[in-house]
């Protein structure tokens, strides 16, 4: 459900600039089905012509105990209790979700979408707004604009996608980095945008695009971008970007989860 061809790409171009370094994407897929289904799997990746060196097959066993063993920068599945169990574990991780609509993806440029609270970082604004209502909200975010906020679960994957941009700015290659990040937030960008903005800053990382929406909906957005991936703690957005056609993945992580199992 995830189109690997611009993975693939980023590693070829990779390999180009440093045919000496290694450090590029590595996809390892992980089931716990028995080895005996091996020979069919492989049959599988080769027929689509994808390149996936590494298996981890449990026998029924999960594979979660795994994911720290194969150094996991990013845990996917369709299986949201697996998900939460690396979530718990510390593994940034999430559920994915099909589109509902077949979109063209690019096949040279790898997209990633991040939401801010609760996946890039903590969910302590989102605490706020949730159990104090939104005046209380930008108040905080304004009297806390210099204080960086926590990170959350999904801050360290956002970490390796930059150094991997830069090894393509250090070639004079940043017009043409096969890799784009954006930061896609229901934040106001005049009430509650800067403290995210100097976060950001003080970790001395970049996003590519900031789309704050003030409360509008991200699947019109998302349709524009057309990310591989989408990254949201919130079914809520999940369902409205699979909707329009966007690949989502769900970050079972923060407060929004207690209150959407409590709906």
């Amino acid at each position: 459900i995830f189109n690997l061809q611009a993975l693939e790409h980023v590693n070829a171009r990779l390999l180009e600039l440093y045919p000496d370094d290694e450090e590029r994407f590595d996809i390892v897929l992980m089931t716990n089905n028995h080895a005996q289904v091996g020979v069919r799997l492989i049959n599988s990746i080769n027929h689509y012509g994808l390149t996936i060196e590494r298996f981890c097959m449990t026998g029924g066993e999960s594979p979660i105990g795994y994911l720290t063993a194969y150094l996991t920068n990013l845990y996917l599945s369709a299986d949201s209790e697996k998900v939460q169990e690396a979530i718990e574990a510390g593994i940034a991780s999430a559920t994915m979700f099909t589109a509902n609509r077949d979109v063209a993806y690019s096949d040279t440029q790898l997209r990633v979408a991040f939401d801010g609270d609760a996946v890039i970082f903590s969910d302590e604004s989102e605490q706020i707004v949730k159990e104090h209502g939104l005046d209380r909200f930008f108040e905080h975010e304004q009297l806390n604009e210099n204080k960086p906020l926590a990170q959350g679960p999904l801050k360290g994957f956002l970490e390796d996608l930059g150094k991997l941009q830069k090894k393509f700015y250090a070639k004079n290659e940043r017009l043409n980095c096969p890799i784009r990040t954006y930061l896609v937030t229901a934040r106001s960008a005049a009430s509650s945008g800067a403290r995210v903005l100097k976060t950001l800053r003080s970790w001395g990382l970049e996003i590519d695009e900031a789309l704050f929406l003030a409360g509008a909906p991200k699947g019109p957005i998302l349709v524009k971008i057309r990310p591989h991936i989408f990254f949201d703690d919130q079914m809520f957005h999940i369902e409205g970007a699979q909707k329009l056609g966007t690949i989502a993945a769900h970050v079972p992580y923060g407060i929004a989860q207690k209150y959407h199992k409590s709906a």
